[in-house]
């Protein structure tokens, strides 16, 4: 079964190289600036020239490169905007691509560098191009309105890219914790199964050894049983594969088990089992239906495992209005053996009584484990699993 693990699907996206924006932005600036100068030229007393022009388009486009080389881009889109002022071009939508330049060198660490720039290229234009006080006055309020819009929009991009990077980490984070409890979840399933199945190969394969000579017929029996119960193991195992696993087939080989299977749970429990069941039996939601069957069959099986020679075991299966409560009995002199110290003896800490207490734990409910009480010998496993007031039989099907 090499498949790859779901960390490997969770992990892949932060193994991806960064994308880099397209040339879009560059076009559209290379389109936008020209044109809107043209437009608040007509308001001016002369037109923009055609190299005036050639310097906004090659300001624009220059843009495509500005994430590769963010210094370089800047000082050449700043290079290109202070030619065009230099030529006593008409005033427009000149400082869209300083804008842009800067914004993308400054995300890179540059901060010093437009600073220093804006400030030099100014003075370049106030000293050549001989600009009045109050052309330089308005010179200065432009800039210092360019810096304030492009710090601005620079800390919500900067804010925009944490959220979106924020988000995703979540929604990894909830990825890899889903798969961590869907691992949890088949761990118990498979110990469950597997502990259940082999406990009874195990028990069944002692019986037939016993009376093999004595007693051929029941050798066969319990050979026959060993044959059913690993068939049934294996039947669980690739139901839970399939299941884990979906390849398109119409449905798992065999149904989840619940306590509809527990007249099967009880014949193959390989020690004289009795079932009592208290109110009315009803359809119950999936998850509780899955998580009972699994508890009465792990302690079953430790009965099978601990108790005395010759123990039986009594399963009750209480039907309430708000809850369903399980009650395992068994007779036996193994871990619950008779006598004071045993009576008050703690449940002990193995996982079949564990995943118990997770299963039940799970759906809000709870487990508790240890020996009978009034002294009669023998274990008692107690389930009380809460219903779901709002849940229906028909998510039974699930």
């Amino acid at each position: 079964m090499s498949r790859s693990s779901p960390d490997a699907d969770v992990t892949a996206p932060d193994e991806r190289p960064p994308s880099r924006p397209g040339p879009g932005l560059a076009v559209l600036t290379a389109v936008g600036q020209p044109v809107g100068t043209a437009i608040a030229a007509s308001w001016q007393s002369g037109g923009v020239g055609i190299i005036g022009y050639a310097l906004l388009v090659f300001s624009g486009l220059a843009l495509a490169d500005r994430h590769r080389f963010p210094r370089r881009n800047f000082l050449i889109v700043v290079a290109a905007t202070l030619a065009y002022h230099l030529l006593d071009q008409p005033a427009g939508v000149t400082l869209l691509a300083p804008m842009i330049a800067a914004s993308a060198a400054r995300a890179a660490g540059h901060r010093w560098l437009v600073g220093v720039a804006a400030v030099t290229a100014y003075g370049i234009w106030v000293l050549v191009a001989g600009a009045t006080p109050r052309q330089a006055m308005l010179a200065v309020a432009l800039i210092v309105a360019a810096g304030l819009v492009t710090e601005i929009g620079t800390l919500v991009a900067d804010r925009v890219r944490e959220g979106v990077a924020e988000q995703r980490r979540l929604s990894e984070e909830r990825q890899r914790r889903r798969a961590t409890e869907q691992r949890l979840r088949i761990a118990a399933e498979l110990h469950d199964v597997l502990g259940h199945h082999l406990s009874l190969i195990n028990v069944r394969a002692g019986v037939g050894l016993h009376l093999m000579d004595r007693d051929p017929e029941q050798a066969r029996a319990a050979l026959e049983a060993i044959a059913q119960s690993s068939a049934e193991a294996l039947r669980e195992v690739r139901a839970m594969l399939d299941t884990l696993y979906p390849r398109g087939e119409a449905a798992p080989r065999a149904p989840a088990p619940g306590l509809d299977r527990l007249g099967e749970l009880t014949d193959d429990a390989a020690v004289p089992t009795r079932t009592v069941i208290d109110g009315t039996a009803r359809p119950l939601p999936a998850a509780v239906d899955r998580a009972a069957y699994r508890i009465v069959q792990e302690a079953l099986t430790n009965v099978r495992r601990h108790a005395g020679p010759g123990a039986a075991a009594t399963v009750t299966i209480g039907y309430r209005q708000d809850a369903v409560m399980l009650q395992i009995d068994d007779d036996g002199g193994g871990a619950g053996a008779p006598g004071p110290a045993a009576s008050q003896a703690p449940a002990p800490a193995g996982n079949g009584i564990t995943g118990m207490r997770e299963r039940a734990a799970a759906l809000g409910g709870e487990v508790t484990a240890g020996p009978a009480p009034d002294g009669i010998g023998g274990w008692r496993v107690r389930a009380h699993l809460p219903l779901d007031p709002d849940s229906s039989p028909e998510e039974v099907a699930s």
